[in-house]
């Protein structure tokens, strides 16, 4: 009877510790991993990679209603997730990879340096490049959310560098949200911010669409 109890504890533990030791957003991988089971990822589309300005995009498809996308942001991701997680989410066939992601990054660690981030995009973009050596790869520059004000300096160089390394990279294209969301003195434009002056409102998105456009393949 002991040793059935033993057993019967260390199974139990077994299965505790099991489950503590998945990494984060695992299950949001697995999410997608069961969308694809369910209904096969078209090829050619445009797969969009990122955190959750692309997760809260759900209606990203009425938006470009003759383009196919697959939408695999994940909210709250940081460019170290996209490293960790790469394979699973290259796991398609498209013709075009939109990033956007960093944002996190910085909110994560406001000490962080915009160099540590450049070259968290630089290791992804790599990885992108090895099993995609010609497709277009673009990137979406991170957005001054009003709530990570103080965040802006390390975004600003980090947008800098990042389109100054995409410049110099084939098919490869920097897409710069910036001006188009700020008024005409400048200034972030907060009424494009839903209350948590984190998240986008849809007239944000329509933006995003207007700048995106011409970069949609």
């Amino acid at each position: 009877m002991k040793k059935m109890l033993s057993a019967f504890l260390l199974l139990t533990f077994a299965l505790f510790f099991s489950q503590e030791k998945k990494p984060m957003f695992w299950q949001d991988i697995q999410n997608f991993k069961k969308l694809d089971q369910e209904h096969t990822p078209p090829k050619n589309a445009i797969l969009l990679i990122g955190s959750s300005s692309f997760t809260k995009w759900t209606d990203v498809a009425s938006y470009f209603p003759t383009k196919t996308i697959i939408n695999r942001g994940f909210g709250g991701s940081r460019l170290t997730d996209l490293n960790y997680y790469a394979n699973d989410l290259l796991n398609y066939d498209p013709k075009q990879i939109i990033i956007y992601c960093g944002e996190n990054d910085f909110a994560d660690n406001d000490k962080l340096k915009a160099d540590v981030v450049v070259k968290r995009f630089k290791t992804f973009y790599q990885k992108v490049r090895q099993k995609f050596p010609k497709i277009e790869v673009d990137y979406i520059s991170i957005k001054y959310s009003p709530s990570r004000e103080k965040l802006w300096p390390q975004m600003k160089e980090a947008n800098k560098k990042i389109a100054k390394f995409m410049k110099k990279q084939k098919n490869s294209e920097f897409i710069d949200i910036t001006n188009v969301m700020n008024d005409s003195n400048g200034n972030i434009r907060k009424e494009l911010f839903v209350e948590d002056m984190l998240h986008m409102t849809p007239e944000g998105y329509k933006l995003w669409t207007s700048v995106m456009n011409p970069y949609m393949k």
